[in-house]
């Protein structure tokens, strides 16, 4: 519901005149709805990050890892992604920001999330959430892999298993951010071709994803 309220606040709609002002009441009251649904899910998520070291003993949720950080890059990765909406599909740069804006919203603070949760569920039906041991080097695979979502305290072994962690999770999360951003942009860019959408926002997702993986990587190596 809110994912298609926040479409609908970024396409363009010409109302009938006599509807007009009805449609604006609308939209007026639809914003603030969402104004308040996104500051609690980022706050919640915020809350839930600081307070899930004290939680370490039964696992480390990596959403509450990953997120924070993901949220303090939202406005460099918004401009990195609106340059490249604009440079590829060769659109404004106020409509190119505008797009860029709304679909990183709703790829970071919906998407992103939902994709987690997917993976937790996952890995707990399959039994990962037990602990087997790190002892051989598949038994270190599995727990940064399949055990990813929701990482097992090896407390002597997170310095290097949370940042391989979050380096696997942003395969999947890619993916999620490219399929919500796509879905938001081709209702924002109704004149452009899908074809041309569909690879922008591959692009853009790229581009942010590997300079995400690198600041990650660099901080591991900063730490070791």
């Amino acid at each position: 519901m809110t994912f298609a309220v926040l479409l609908s606040l970024g396409a363009t709609h010409r109302p009938k005149p006599g509807d007009q002002r009805h449609a604006d009441g609308v939209q007026d009251a639809s914003y603030s709805q969402v104004q308040v649904d996104c500051f609690r899910i980022v706050l919640l998520s915020l809350l839930l990050s600081f307070a899930s070291p004290a939680y370490a003993d039964a696992g480390l949720p990596m959403l509450f890892i990953t997120l924070p950080g993901m949220l303090i890059a939202l406005i460099p990765i918004i401009g990195i992604e609106s340059w490249v909406l604009a440079r590829t599909l060769s659109l404004s740069a106020g409509l190119a920001l505008k797009t860029a804006s709304l679909m990183n919203v709703l790829s970071t603070v919906f998407g992103i999330p939902v994709a987690w949760l997917i993976l937790v569920v996952v890995q707990m039906i399959t039994g990962g959430g037990s602990a087997y041991g790190i002892d051989t080097p598949l038994q270190k695979f599995l727990a940064v892999t399949w055990q990813a979502p929701w990482l097992i305290p090896y407390k002597s072994e997170l310095s290097w298993m949370v940042p391989v962690a979050t380096l696997v999770l942003f395969i999947p999360f890619f993916f999620a951010s490219w399929f919500i951003e796509y879905e938001a942009a081709k209702q924002m860019l109704e004149d452009v071709p899908l074809g041309a959408v569909k690879r922008a926002t591959f692009i853009a997702n790229l581009i942010t994803y590997t300079l995400l993986g690198v600041a990650v990587l660099g901080y591991w190596i900063k730490e070791v």
